[in-house]
């Protein structure tokens, strides 16, 4: 059984055993963190879907203001003119079967995968590789697409992936602790209010039931959820 870090039952001590609004819970987050390097921030939000149900499963994608704070590696799947207009937005990998093939012998040197619709029958094939890495192009995230250069370019500028799992919990990251408060706080509320907006027609009674925010070292602060309804 893993040991609970001295660190860290120092940082907990200082989190009150409350909700908080956001800015004051981003400043509770950046208060208590001990690591030594720039930390993720990152939220948790159980909602009150079911995940089982295909009408109530809560999934999209938003650009965050002010980035993740990370570098990301993007590799794009295409042919022709598509190559081009990749290589102009910045990607950092482009090929076609060349580049299937070489993931396929189990390369996965990259942060995202952009695939054109046309070049999708090979790429499905890599499911059991980019599957469980999360890496899988779909047209719902818009990595799946022909405008490949847009595709690159917000995936460039912090383009996060939000989307509830088995338990119906929402874990996305906001940003880095050097960001500052009001960067963070801009960042969470963006996510927030786009998975507000998400909410199914079929989730019925309280859609955010509790939701967290937290360093990747640090603990988690409680977030109220009295504005969480849907607008």
């Amino acid at each position: 059984m893993a040991k609970t870090g001295k660190k860290y039952l120092a940082a907990s001590s200082k989190v009150a055993d409350r909700p908080h609004d956001l800015k004051e819970a981003l400043s509770v987050v950046k208060d208590v963190a001990f690591a030594k390097f720039d930390e993720t921030v990152e939220i948790h939000m159980r909602l009150g879907v079911d995940p089982r149900q295909a009408d109530q499963m809560v999934r999209g994608t938003i650009v965050l203001p002010h980035g993740t704070g990370k570098s990301m590696k993007v590799a794009v799947v295409a042919t022709g003119e598509k190559i081009k207009e990749a290589e102009s937005a910045g990607a950092d990998l482009v090929g076609g079967d060349d580049l299937v093939e070489k993931i396929a012998g189990g390369f996965i040197d990259f942060d995202a995968l952009v695939a054109t619709p046309d070049m999708m029958k090979g790429v499905g094939r890599l499911g059991k590789v980019l599957g469980p890495k999360g890496l899988m192009p779909n047209p719902k995230t818009g990595t799946v697409t022909f405008d490949v250069a847009k595709a690159v370019r917000d995936i460039k500028a912090g383009k996060v992936e939000y989307r509830v799992d088995k338990d119906g919990i929402i874990h996305a990251p906001v940003g880095k602790l050097s960001f500052g408060i009001e960067k963070l706080q801009e960042n969470t509320q963006a996510l927030l209010d786009a998975v507000v907006k998400a909410k199914p027609a079929s989730s019925k009674g309280k859609y955010v039931k509790t939701a967290f925010i937290a360093s990747t070292m640090g603990p988690s602060v409680a977030l109220s959820t009295t504005n969480f309804e849907t607008k």
